[in-house]
């Protein structure tokens, strides 16, 4: 499922046209190859506070060359500034200081990372400095171009020796579609890390569950677990058992269909982890639907009642299954469970009131959960955007184009960039990433 307007702005021709008639020219995204570099360059490391020293070190155990001495007059794939450091809002000149002389020396698709201190956490000018963070890196993100993207990763106090996983991931490929996003380490208590023996492969030994995993975002999600090392378990209707079975054979899995909305799938879901596999790591809801249909014309006797039925799938069945392997305790220490949302529930969209509560509520969810958890079980949650799919594919061709293009990339995402936020997630390594909310949107540009 190619770009057909980004392979035409790509030709000689396409180029032309779009230069003199100010048309979008999406820079082809670099996406993350098994066995490739983390980072295929020299990441630049800038700033003062309490990452400064460290991050070298960091860097170095992920494999990634670095260096706090940047001449300008190099190439730089990525970037990475410490503004922990902070206090006042004068001392925001700092990130002009860094990033202005360097910005032009940036590759092709290139990454860059902002470290600050969470605001709530600290008062009086640093707070104004460190909640000013976002709007400068949500602007940089839509300035950037060429592919890049920028992040900000609020880390708290104490927390700072688990931000491993977090810079492998946005400062890879991996991250590709993923722009413009605030994350936060160790906000909801926990400020250390679990053990990753092997970072290639940090999933080894880990089960993990994925719902509606026999295509498109699901398919991607259990091939994507399982390269990181994870048994995965995929789980789908009745309907789709053919290929679940096939892809399931092909990862070397297991697989269990069933309807997630009947009233025993809780029950039945944790006596199959229980029984075949002794527990579960990795939770990823992932199954829905969408019966779209503006709320005036969705009245309760329509056949299949469509808001009833997209509540009961997307949300309720998610949040009855997540209780039930807490209660039976099928989750296992430093546990993950990660919600698939979407954009819609952020920002809403015409005729989806249905769609657009249901993965709003699975944001609710994260919410309610993140601090009563214990054992170092974590919830988190993905809002992707325009994701190209099977799907998607179907939408008329106007509307498509206008999806694609109204994002910093000026182009749609594919379902491994959705895969990529849930295996970085899934991570040992990230146990104090904990009641994020990431949307996989190319920065869109509503609904920030």
């Amino acid at each position: 499922m190619s770009d057909r307007y980004q392979d035409f702005v790509s030709s000689p021709i396409g180029s032309f046209l779009a230069k003199n008639l100010g048309l979008p020219a999406p820079t082809k995204l670099e996406r993350y190859d098994e066995g490739a570099p983390l980072v295929d360059g020299t990441v630049a490391v800038g700033g003062r506070g309490r990452l400064a020293e460290s991050l070298p070190g960091l860097l170095d155990e992920l494999g990634i060359a670095s260096t706090q001495d940047a001449d300008p007059q190099q190439r730089f794939k990525g970037l990475v500034f410490d503004a922990t450091g902070l206090s006042s809002s004068a001392d925001l000149v700092a990130l002009r200081d860094f990033f202005t002389p360097l910005l032009r020396s940036l590759d092709t698709c290139p990454r860059i990372v902002v470290l600050g201190t969470p605001p709530e956490s600290v008062a009086g000018g640093e707070r104004v400095a460190q909640r000013a963070l976002e709007g400068f890196t949500r602007s940089l993100g839509k300035e950037v171009g060429r592919g890049g993207t920028v992040q900000l990763v609020y880390v708290a106090d104490g927390a700072e020796g688990a931000v491993l996983s977090t810079l492998g991931f946005l400062l890879s490929p991996k991250s590709a579609y993923v722009s413009g996003q605030v994350v936060r380490i160790g906000a909801h208590g926990v400020t250390t890390a679990g053990e990753v023996v092997d970072w290639t492969r940090p999933l080894e030994g880990k089960v993990a569950l994925v719902t509606g995993a026999s295509r498109g975002i699901g398919e991607q999600i259990a091939r994507v677990l399982h390269r990181d090392g994870a048994t995965v378990v995929g789980l789908d209707v009745p309907q789709a058992a053919s290929d679940l079975q096939v892809l399931m054979k092909e990862l070397d899995g297991d697989w269990l269909t069933l309807d997630i909305t009947g009233h025993d799938a809780p029950q039945r879901i944790a006596h199959h982890l229980t029984e075949k596999h002794g527990g579960v790591d990795v939770v990823v809801h992932n199954a829905g639907i969408t019966l779209d249909r503006k709320l005036a014309n969705m009245a309760a006797n329509d056949k299949g009642d469509r808001f009833a039925k997209v509540i009961e799938v997307n949300l309720t069945a998610p949040e009855r299954i997540t209780r039930e392997l807490l209660a039976q305790g099928t989750i296992n220490d430093n546990g993950s469970i990660v919600g698939v949302a979407s954009i819609a529930g952020i920002a809403g969209n015409v005729g989806q009131t249905n769609y657009a509560a249901s993965k709003a509520g699975v944001i609710g969810l994260v919410d309610s959960l993140a601090d009563e958890l214990d054992r170092g079980i974590t919830i988190n949650a993905v809002a992707p955007g325009f994701i190209i799919t099977q799907m998607t594919a179907a939408v008329p061709f106007a509307t498509r184009e206008v999806g694609q293009r109204l994002n910093a990339m000026s182009q749609g995402g594919l379902p491994v960039d959705v895969a990529e936020t849930i295996a970085w997630y899934a991570s040992p390594g990230s146990t104090a990433v904990n009641g994020n909310v990431v949307r996989v949107c190319g920065q869109m540009m509503l609904g920030a």
